[in-house]
């Protein structure tokens, strides 16, 4: 289920970027920077207004601090709807709920473009898979009180480095 949500999440990101023009005083965003810093309920408010079940969406996670950080070709790629490939595209999702009041949950995303891998499967790398038709997750593990015991891990693509792709 939290791999569910988060992946929702980092879709809704994804639009949200091409349609959120920078606000006036703290978002959490920092356009010029490449990141957002804040909490699901920030993200849900300042980064989607436009999404009216954006923090019943996020449930227990609506209260975790978030950092994502994406590169200039994301932007680029957002801009041009991925339509101009080649992309050098990355970002980056941390949630940290390890906090009285947040879900308990830590967890680490990187994804990366690698083209259209419906066409070439063999885009993915190994150990990672496949998100949004271009997208790979290289990365994709935490720690999850509502999942079960342990540190798990669903993705972790090899090469994992960003300058790979």
């Amino acid at each position: 289920m939290k791999k569910i949500i988060l992946l929702g999440v980092v879709a809704a990101f994804l639009v949200s970027l091409a349609g959120v023009a920078a606000a006036k005083g703290w978002s959490g965003y920092n356009y010029q920077a490449r990141i957002f810093v804040g909490t699901g309920a920030q993200w849900c408010t300042q980064g989607r207004p436009d999404w009216a079940g954006c923090l019943d969406y996020l449930g227990p996670y609506v209260n975790d601090k978030i950092t994502m950080k994406w590169n200039a070709e994301w932007d680029r790629g957002v801009a041009e709807n991925w339509l101009n490939p080649p992309y050098d595209a990355w970002e980056n999702n941390e949630w940290n709920g390890a906090f009285p009041g947040g879900s308990g949950a830590v967890w680490h995303y990187k994804i990366v473009w690698v083209g259209d891998y419906t066409a070439n499967p063999s885009l993915i790398p190994e150990s990672g898979y496949g998100i949004w038709g271009q997208f790979a997750v290289l990365m994709d593990q935490g720690v999850d009180p509502n999942l079960g015991a342990g540190h798990l891990w669903y993705a972790h693509g090899i090469p994992s480095g960003y300058g790979s792709y």
